[in-house]
Order: structure tokens, then sequence, then C-alpha cells
């Protein structure tokens, strides 16, 4: 006769996982952060011990501690979006479909910049769109279009569009774009004057109104901005067939400078669409595409005589990037 089989005796770790809720981080502000359930419902949370810490858009396990909650585990990531300098790493947010780098006509945009968000987004396998604001500035805009030539030529998708309220709505691009998020998370980059506080606000209508209901939430009262935000777009979702993925955008600081220290020289020809479909014609393994004879990235630089499918001014900034990712590493 066969004895009958004995329960075994879960362990504590375990039972402590199937006890946790499952949450979406939406803000941060230093140690504390804003979780938000499956049913909607938001509330602080502060990350158990200094290896968890967490950024918009990271999936968490939680529980309840005191009149708060305390996040005990953090998901596997899909990808996370970062700059890193001399002095510190700053984290942007995780799990993203795309990165939208959002730049004006006037002032003019830095070309740097943009080449090192795109790096960044090649590198974490995130699809980078490219928006030009004003172009109702009929000169500024076509100057900037066409400084943007060599990224259409890579296949980036980079849409023209126009946040001006002069702007006829039919017909400002802003449609196009959003068509190109709908049902995806996206994170808005944007230096100061690009217009992305005027993109969030007319595609998130309470997006000023939930900026300050973080604030208090996050720092009991003092108003201050937390770093990064998540926000849930209607305006897309509502068009949307039922049981779509919804549509996100996660506003990002501003910023001066874009730090690619976290990525090795020898890997940056491989983040640069331009030059990575040449890296294969090289005839050393080691190539830097700097000055090696036989290199098949130089060899389709442009130049006076003949015309190449890299631009002068992309290589440029190619070498300055080198040079400054090799110099750090010394």
């Amino acid at each position: 006769m066969s004895k009958p089989k004995t329960r075994q005796a879960s362990s504590p770790a375990a039972d402590l996982l199937a006890s946790l809720e499952p949450g979406l981080v939406v803000a941060t502000y230093g140690r504390h952060c804003l979780v938000e359930t499956p049913e909607g419902r938001r509330l602080i949370c502060h990350p158990r011990g200094k290896k968890n810490q967490v950024v918009v858009g990271d999936q968490v396990l939680w529980q309840i501690a005191g009149d708060e909650g305390s996040i005990e585990k953090l998901q596997a990531r899909r990808n996370l979006f970062y700059r890193q300098d001399e002095i510190r790493t700053k984290s942007f947010a995780a799990n993203l479909d795309r990165v939208l780098i959002l730049i004006a006509a006037d002032p003019e945009y830095s070309e740097s910049q943009l080449s090192r968000a795109l790096v960044a987004a090649e590198a974490e396998r995130i699809t980078p769109i490219i928006a030009l604001n004003k172009s109702d500035l009929a000169q500024p805009f076509a100057q900037a279009w066409e400084r943007l030539a060599p990224y259409r030529a890579m296949g980036y998708s980079v849409m023209p569009i126009s946040l001006s309220p002069r702007s006829p709505v039919d017909d400002d691009g802003v449609a196009a774009l959003c068509a190109l998020l709908q049902g995806l998370t996206t994170l808005v980059l944007g230096p100061s004057g690009s217009g992305k506080s005027t993109l969030i606000n007319r595609l998130v209508p309470d997006a000023q109104v939930e900026t300050g209901e973080i604030s208090l939430a996050l720092n009991s009262g003092k108003h201050t901005t937390t770093s990064t935000r998540w926000y849930w777009v209607p305006a897309l979702d509502a068009s949307a067939e039922q049981g779509a993925a919804r549509t996100a955008l996660i506003d990002s600081p501003g910023f001066q400078e874009f730090g690619l220290h976290h990525i090795e020289p020898t890997r940056l020809a491989d983040c640069m669409p331009d030059l990575r479909q040449h890296v294969g014609g090289c005839k050393f393994y080691n190539c830097t595409h700097l000055h090696e004879p036989g290199c098949g990235v130089l060899a389709q630089v442009e130049n006076a005589q003949h015309v190449g499918t890299i631009s002068v001014r992309r290589h440029r900034i190619y070498a300055q990037l080198f040079d400054e990712l090799s110099q750090q590493r010394w």
C-alpha cells in the first residue's frame, strides 16, 4: 500500500514572492517613487536596498509597508536608456519601445547631441524617431531639414512638425507623428526650446495637473518637479481597438551634455548605421575607421573626388566620440 504524499513546505522567500503585488514605476524622485497598480491606483514606494534602484518604466513587485509601499523585487528589463559621463550615470527610463528625439529648426540644434542620443538608443536596440519642430519657419526649417538628410538616408524616421498655435491642426504633422507612437511606450528627449512640453501638454491634456499631483505626493508638498514622468495618452488610445496596447509618453529632463562613457570605443561604429554597413569591408579586424589603409568606412566618406554614403560631418562626429571614449579609459 503506497504512502500518501506529503505536502512540501514552501520557503519563506517563495511565500514572500507569492504575496507581492505587481506595479509599474511612473515617477521617481530621489529614493522615492510612485508605483501604479494594474487597477490604476498609485502609491508612494521605497526600493529596499541600494541594489534595488528603479527608474520610470520598471516593472516591480511590492508590498504594503505602513502607509506606503516597499519594492521587494525589480523585474527583468528589456532595455535601459541612460547616459554616463566621468562623474555619474543618469538613467532616463526602462522597457522602452521608442525614443523620440525632438529638435527645433530654431534655435539651431546640436548635431553632436543628436548623434549621441541616437548612439545611446542604438546601443540598447531601441528604435529612435527624430521630430523636427517649427516647420512653419520656412527658411530655418529648410536649412535644418537639409542637415538631417544623412539621418533620413540611414533609414531613421524623421518627422516634420509644427507645434506653433498659428499652424493649422490638420497640417502640423502631429497626427503623422502620433501614428508612429500609438500603442507604444516612448521616451521624449529634447533640449530647451524644442517644444517638448508643448507636445506633451497637447497629447495629455491633464499633464500639468498630474505633474503637480506627483510632486505633492513624492515630496510632501514642496512642489519639487520629478526628474522623469510617465503619462498615459488618452488622445491616442481613444481611437484604438478594444484590448489594444495603451500609449505612453515619458517626459525626461533637459540636458546640456550627453555622455557615452558606458560604450566601448570599438563598439561605437556598430551604433552608427551609416558606418555600420561598411565595417565588414575593412582590411583589418581591429580597424578604428580613422586612418587605416583598406578601411571600408573611410572609403565611403564623401570628399571632393567622389560622393560617399557617409557625410564628412558624421565621420567627424564619430572621430570626436571615438577619441573621447578612448581617452577616458586610460
